[in-house]
């Protein structure tokens, strides 16, 4: 814990720090002060404004945490997946922001102040708590619970940790009262904690916890799952049935998805809740650089096993078509669900300057080059000046929370079925027809333990809509499925090495697979070498582009959590190393 009570109040950049020995003496005139201040809605709105600045992710942090998933391929998996990872590698965790919520919990209730503005901002404080302790529990599993400032020699710093089931039913707690608490009113900027962000954030959570219990029979606590699952399905038809937020659709398949994720303003119609970028203001963030850079980023792409994933827009299965596996690119992209090429360049895809733009394997190791999150404007593909507004909370994700909640409750049905993964496939110009069967490729690749033809179909469609929204990690993790970040790194299909391949269609020539780089290279065409070492093809001179193939990526059970840290355990000796570590 830190031995300071330190905010930053972000609305006025004021700044709070008052130390514990500054309270035995005289109050300064020229700072805020707890007898001083928490005596207005305004205090507690300035208070309470800091926990956005200080606990919301980064761009950055806030899309490419599913690096580490398993449909992602980038230049190098985290020492976490393929090296030797230990407690000593895991860093200090820290508490600070914890205490900042509890302090202003424990100095809010000023009855001066209106109760309803009260709550109001105590609800805010709770959703926060809830994210904070949500973060640990997904990290480390069992932690302590704190919901009061302790001081720097209270014995309860030292404390061991507390079981999954008192943390997790304390997050259900403060969920609820920051449901039942926070104003209803919309904000149109989705830049503020509402009522119905709130309770969309609660559905996130308890789909979590009731899945994460349900799969890890090993917790003991399976019996308890239904009760989660139910939360998750009440909290996300709380918020179908407000009626505030719905689907972007204006009817156009092809870009209305995209939109999401490169607009400057937030959609609002369906965006909930969103890291607020703006050019005006010079509020930016390098995410197109990122994406589209052999050198700053990760060179992240999607793998061939995800991107057979995506239906044909009349609803079959690409992995029913003959031959699937072997399709050039040009063609394995055709008549595809239309979020597939607003995800990856594909088909036609240009620049804002109207040139084209192919999939780049200067940036990319698969072919499948991400594009979501990616403006179109090339000047940005080297400067730190992206203004897209970031999501974080959709409606899409609540309809989806909806759904999977119910199948595991074994309310499933076609109603269901129309009222959330129908409108979605609709969004997506995809035939909105539910499933006859199970669907054999998805049971063979990825879920082999599940027979439910509805659940099947959700988990499909849950990754393609939230691709790299920063969740499938954590589905993998609830799902007891870590094993599938081992999958190999699989790219497109390569018909012959020294072969160029058009990617985009138009006619002309993007990639060429070779041995070493011709000393006279043809303009336009991008040479990927392969070295037999780190790259291959399957069949040697042919077969799909194998990325990372020396690597040796594992995830056995002890990886579900992550190791407390050494220095931790080193300063409190009564933490309970997590099993395995």
């Amino acid at each position: 814990m830190k031995k300071s009570i330190l905010y930053i109040a972000a609305s006025l950049g004021l700044l709070f720090s008052q130390s514990c020995s500054d309270f035995l003496e005289t109050e300064p005139f020229d700072k805020l002060v707890p007898s001083s201040f928490f005596a207005t809605e305004v205090d507690l709105e300035l208070y309470t404004n800091s926990f956005y600045q200080q606990m919301l992710p980064s761009a950055d942090a806030a899309t490419q945490g599913d690096g580490m998933a398993d449909y992602s391929s980038i230049t190098q998996s985290s020492n976490f997946i393929s090296g030797n990872y230990s407690s000593v590698n895991e860093g200090a965790w820290n508490w600070s922001n914890l205490r900042n919520i509890n302090y202003f919990l424990a100095n809010y209730n000023n009855e001066a102040i209106p109760e309803e503005a009260r709550n109001h901002y105590a609800g805010i404080a709770r959703f926060f708590r809830a994210w904070f302790y949500m973060e640990k529990v997904q990290r480390y599993g069992n932690v302590p619970w704190y919901d009061a400032p302790l001081a720097t020699d209270d014995e309860a710093l030292y404390k061991t940790q507390d079981p999954r089931e008192v943390v997790m039913q304390h997050v259900l707690e403060d969920l609820n009262f920051a449901a039942e608490n926070i104003r209803e009113a919309k904000d149109n900027t989705s830049s503020t904690i509402t009522r119905q962000v709130a309770l969309a954030y609660k559905s996130r959570i308890a789909l979590y916890e009731g899945t994460y219990r349900k799969y890890h029979t090993e917790l003991d606590l399976a019996s308890t799952a239904e009760q989660w699952l139910t939360e998750a399905a009440n909290a996300a038809k709380m918020v179908m049935d407000a009626g505030i937020y719905s689907l972007y659709n204006t009817g156009n398949p092809t870009t209305d998805y995209r939109t999401l994720f490169v607009s400057e303003n937030a959609v609002n119609q369906e965006v909930m809740f969103a890291l607020v970028f703006n050019n005006a203001l010079r509020r930016w963030h390098a995410l197109t650089w990122k994406f589209n850079s052999a050198t700053y980023g990760s060179r992240w792409g999607l793998n061939k096993q995800f991107i057979n994933t995506y239906l044909m827009t009349d609803g079959s299965r690409f992995t029913d078509k003959t031959g699937y596996d072997e399709l050039l690119f040009v063609d394995e992209m055709a008549n595809r669900d239309n979020r597939l090429a607003q995800t990856v360049r594909s088909l036609g895809y240009k620049r804002s300057d109207g040139s084209a733009a192919p999939p780049n394997f200067g940036y990319t190791f698969t072919g499948y080059h991400l594009l979501k999150w990616s403006m179109d404007d090339k000047r940005l593909d080297g400067l730190g000046e992206a203004y897209n507004t970031i999501p974080m909370m959709r409606y899409a994700e609540v309809l989806l929370n909806c759904a999977e909640a119910k199948a595991e409750l074994g309310e499933f049905d076609e109603t269901v079925w129309a009222q959330t993964i129908g409108l979605l496939r609709q969004r997506a110009g995809v035939n909105t027809a539910a499933p006859q069967t199970a669907d054999p490729y998805l049971q063979e690749v990825y879920f082999p333990e599940i027979a439910d033809k509805y659940l099947l179909e959700i988990r499909r469609e849950r990754g393609i809509e939230l691709c790299y929204e920063n969740l499938r990690y954590q589905d993998l993790m609830r799902w007891k499925k870590g094993k599938l970040v081992e999958m190999p790194w699989k790219g497109i299909y390569v018909p012959a090495m020294d072969r160029p391949l058009d990617l985009d269609g138009n006619g002309t020539p993007d990639v060429s697979f070779v041995s070493k780089t011709p000393d006279a290279p043809q303009a336009g065409v991008t040479y990927f070498v392969i070295d037999g070492n780190i790259s291959k093809l399957t069949e040697g001179t042919s077969g799909h582009v194998i990325w990372g193939a020396n690597e040796a990526r594992s995830f056995d059970d002890k990886k579900y959590l992550y190791p407390i840290s050494n220095s931790d355990i080193v300063l409190n000796p009564d933490l309970v190393q997590n099993p395995g570590w």
